[in-house]
């Protein structure tokens, strides 16, 4: 998870209203209609099977009767026809249920897809508040557990409520026709007195669930952020508090799981004695009637085979509704992530950004992450096209927000931010980011080869652009001497290589882009003084014709600049050329005879 800085503390965000399951099942169904020619067919084809599931016992019971004679005639009469309906029935029900599990896999698997890719885009398009706010590992788990339940819920619902529910319409249609209402009725009360069971039951375990659901992603973002920091853990030789605290979090879901899992068992046990009870009474009735001779052996063949073919999927229908309720529970909080607000969002008349040189104007410009502190107050300066200006102040000042405001990633309570006189708010973001080039200070590389690191700057940039990049960081050399020169894997975060490597890495990138605006954010913060004199002349060489916010800590890497802002508590409080700042003997130069002092000191240790 990225932590906020000192200067980015921001609040928290509203939690989103509990949804109802329709909600959840109505968002979900636009993305199955539009596959309506395959859902009419696979449905199609459950009705099929369902029939031919039915008609089987009916096809056994006159089999029963006909052989139900003594044994001489039984031999002559052996009914070859019943006996090859029986057979084709049985295959015909399996045929069916095939054909609608392959029409039915793409639908399935593409709107799990098209949800996941939603997702995974509105994400990208929330805000940095957002992802400052939110634990990856809980966030990730959330994606996770809810394109799984997507895939699950169709499953359910397809392949085993609704089959269900045909069935138990087809059996009780034929009882009714068949038989005394008693037999009906029997079978009615039994299904009625199940499902307000395991509706009831089940509804209270939901919470139980949600609970088990919570505390689990509690753990995973526990054991991730701990991993993700494992030299942190390392250097205070905290490894035994960190399991400690994973302990601590799985203990909480032990109990929780425990609490969720003796739940179950009573719902079992109470089902079960339902389905007990409604199959023994079906049974006298019918064992009564045969006795008395108003039925055959074969009508009590036709109600056991009936009762044991809904006892089947009913005894099912008890897991299936759990694990339903589950599947919906996961998907509401994949939809909540749908749901949640985009803060910066394009405006409907937002124009693309023109290629060409940009100018970039900050007019009286305040903001704050919270009403309680604010990080910039009137902040007032121009870069004009081609110029570089250069903006110093000590840590807290508010220097990094000018990027992020720049960038757009949060929108200025006051004043206005504008490149080649447009307000941001009236240009499109992605046009708007395309015309950014930036190394920030805290560069974090995904875990893949140095190659994909660079490339990731301009994706369709070929290996010798790749490569002349890196030559302009001063990183070739380096890539080189690797066993596995630009395919080495850098590791999660790029922790394979040294602070200093990986700007060097994120300078390559960001000359790749070849944008018209360059923000170097502490840009050689992490360098030694060799690497940094190489690459400073190469950046100076870059910004020519760029318009450049150059972000330091260093004041010697501010000198040429053509202006240079002093920023303290979020106030420009001096500006102008090195010398001119110098002759002020100001806080500027007061930084910089600090900065020489501290640079000489180092030398005569040296």
């Amino acid at each position: 998870m990225r932590r906020s800085s000192s200067t980015d503390i921001v609040p928290g965000n509203t939690p989103p209203k509990q949804r109802h399951d329709w909600q959840t099942v109505k968002q979900l169904l636009p993305y199955l209609w539009e596959w309506k020619a395959r859902v009419i067919f696979a449905l199609a084809c459950l009705i099929g099977a369902k029939l031919a599931n039915v008609a089987v016992p009916l096809v056994f019971k006159d089999l029963i009767d006909a052989l139900s004679i003594p044994r001489q005639q039984a031999m002559m009469l052996v009914p070859l026809g019943l006996l090859a309906a029986y057979g084709t029935l049985r295959f015909s029900s399996s045929v069916f249920t095939e054909l609608r599990e392959i029409v039915f896999a793409r639908v399935t698997q593409r709107a799990v897809r098209a949800i996941a890719l939603k997702v995974f885009e509105h994400l990208h398009a929330l805000s940095l508040r957002f992802h400052l706010e939110r634990q990856t590992g809980g966030l990730t788990r959330d994606i996770e557990r809810g394109t799984r339940a997507i895939s699950s819920l169709i499953s359910y619902s397809i392949y085993s409520i609704l089959p269900t529910i045909i069935e138990v319409t087809l059996v009780m249609g034929i009882l009714i026709a068949r038989y005394p209402g008693r037999f009906a009725l029997i079978t009615a009360s039994t299904l009625l007195a199940y499902v307000v069971f395991t509706i009831s039951v089940s509804n209270w375990r939901t919470a139980l669930r949600r609970q088990v659901n919570e505390l689990d992603s509690a753990a995973n973002v526990s054991a991730i952020d701990s991993l993700i920091n494992y030299e942190t853990v390392k250097y205070f030789n905290n490894e035994t508090w960190e399991k400690d605290r994973y302990d601590l979090q799985l203990a909480k879901w032990e109990k929780a799981q425990v609490r969720s899992q003796i739940s179950l068992s009573y719902l079992n046990l109470g089902q079960a004695a339902i389905i007990a009870s409604g199959v023994s009474l079906m049974m006298w009735q019918a064992a009564d009637g045969v006795a008395s001779g108003a039925m055959t052996v074969g009508d009590i063949v036709l109600v056991n085979a009936f009762m044991i073919q809904l006892y089947m999927p009913l005894n099912f229908l008890g897991v299936l509704y759990r694990e339903i309720r589950q599947a919906l529970t996961d998907i509401e909080k994949l939809f909540e992530l749908l749901a949640e607000n985009r803060e910066i969002q394009d405006a409907p008349d937002a124009l693309p950004l023109e290629s060409g040189p940009c100018s970039v104007k900050f007019e009286h410009v305040g903001f704050h992450y919270e009403s309680r502190r604010k990080i910039l107050l009137d902040v007032n300066f121009e870069i004009p096209a081609g110029h570089t200006v250069a903006v110093v102040g000590h840590s807290g000042s508010g220097k990094s927000t000018l990027a992020r405001l720049l960038y757009r990633f949060y929108d200025v309570q006051e004043g206005c931010i504008r490149v080649n006189g447009l307000a941001l708010p009236q240009l499109t973001q992605a046009s708007l980011r395309a015309a950014i080039g930036i190394v920030p200070q805290d560069t974090v590389l995904f875990n893949d080869t140095i190659f994909y690191n660079i490339q990731y700057g301009r994706p369709t940039a070929t290996r010798d652009e790749v490569i002349a990049a890196a030559h302009s960081a001063h990183l070739h050399g380096f890539i080189e001497r690797l066993p596995d020169g630009y395919e080495t894997r850098v590791g999660e975060r790029g922790l394979k290589l040294s602070g200093g490597e990986k700007q060097r890495v994120a300078i390559a990138r960001a000359l790749l882009k070849n944008p018209p605006i360059l923000i170097f954010d502490e840009a050689t913060s992490a360098l030694d003084s060799k690497t940094e004199k190489a690459i400073q002349a190469e950046l100076e060489e870059v910004a020519v014709g760029r318009t450049t916010l150059l972000i330091a800590h260093r004041l010697s890497t501010v000198m040429n600049a053509d202006m240079i802002l002093v920023l303290d508590s979020g106030c420009v409080v001096e500006q102008g050329k090195h010398h001119e700042l110098l002759e002020k003997n100001g806080a500027y130069a007061q930084m910089w005879a600090l900065q020489q002092q501290q640079q000489s000191n180092h030398e005569t240790i040296g």
